[in-house]
């Protein structure tokens, strides 16, 4: 049986990137039996196999990765890092299966966010009244409250609970960037092939957004319907930057927002127009002949 892994953080409250950080490691090491310390003991932070954010030593061939003592480096965009960003330096592109560029996706989607509040770096405006929910504040719900901790509930089990919680979190990113890497290729083919690049037509619901961000042609998607398995599609608006902004490139005509069945099939001249969204960005159709009609006709549209 092969010996018990220890991966040693930090006792007390608890933060979103140690909660990372030691889930990285937990993927790491797989399938071996594994505890997880939490402590401020440097005896007992001595003795780990993976030590992270605690014991103020980056090094990675020991395997410690704490970002407290400074000097560990920045992200690309200059955002420190933390303890879950040392990690995912070190293991992300082994834990994506050798594939960088997904190592990289879930760097920008979740590490340098994370890395970011852990350091003090606001990502959104505070002014704001409404206010993202983010991984920060997940952890924090979990934390005992002043009133639990008064009933002797320490922040141990809801540790534990947390790394549970950001494995599966991390399973899935790793599958979703791997996947919209692949289904790329096929919009990049998609493109290059599409004889009207104003209308890009998917024979699967692949990931289109950013691909097509780099044209400046496609106003409309054709693709089969997400929510549907009697064969339904739809038509998209592209949107002028999906980073940053809801706005479209061209909207769908003003005249069908808002109705379905036969008013909509009455306004549109197709039949099996289902339904189109009163914000005009999708529109829903009985059929994929049908779908390249309703875009051919958004195109056209001099409303």
């Amino acid at each position: 049986m092969d010996k018990e892994t220890t991966i040693i953080t930090h006792s007390g409250d608890f933060h979103t990137d140690d909660i990372f950080a030691v889930a990285t490691v937990v993927l790491v090491i797989g399938e071996k039996q594994y505890r997880i310390v939490r402590t401020r003991d440097m005896d007992v932070i001595e003795t780990g196999d993976y030590v992270v954010d605690v014991g103020r030593i980056y090094d990675p061939a020991t395997k410690r990765f704490d970002h407290h003592q400074g000097n560990v480096g920045t992200h690309e965009n200059g955002i420190p890092y933390s303890a879950f960003g040392l990690v995912w330096k070190e293991f992300g592109k082994q834990l994506c299966g050798g594939n960088e560029a997904a190592a990289k996706i879930i760097e920008q989607r979740i590490v340098v966010p994370i890395d970011a509040g852990d350091n003090g770096i606001e990502t959104y405006n505070k002014k704001e009244l409404l206010r993202p929910y983010l991984f920060h504040n997940i952890g924090e719900v979990f934390a005992p409250t002043w009133k639990e901790n008064a009933q002797g509930i320490n922040h141990d089990g809801a540790f534990g609970e947390m790394v549970e919680i950001a494995v599966r979190i991390l399973k899935r990113e790793i599958i979703s960037a791997t996947d919209i890497l692949e289904g790329e290729k096929y919009v990049e083919e998609a493109y290059q092939k599409a004889e009207d690049k104003r209308i890009i037509i998917l024979d699967k619901r692949y990931p289109w957004e950013y691909v097509l961000k780099k044209y400046p042609e496609p106003l409309f998607i054709v693709k089969p319907d997400s929510q549907s398995s009697g064969g339904q599609w739809t038509v998209k608006t592209v949107r002028s930057d999906p980073d940053s902004s809801f706005a479209s490139r061209k909207d769908l005509p003003e005249s069908w927002g808002g109705k379905s069945g036969a008013a909509l099939a009455e306004v549109t001249g197709i039949p099996d127009a289902i339904f189109c969204h009163a914000a005009r960005f999708i529109i829903v159709t009985g059929s994929k002949e049908s779908a390249i009609k309703l875009a051919r006709l958004a195109v056209d549209n001099k409303e």
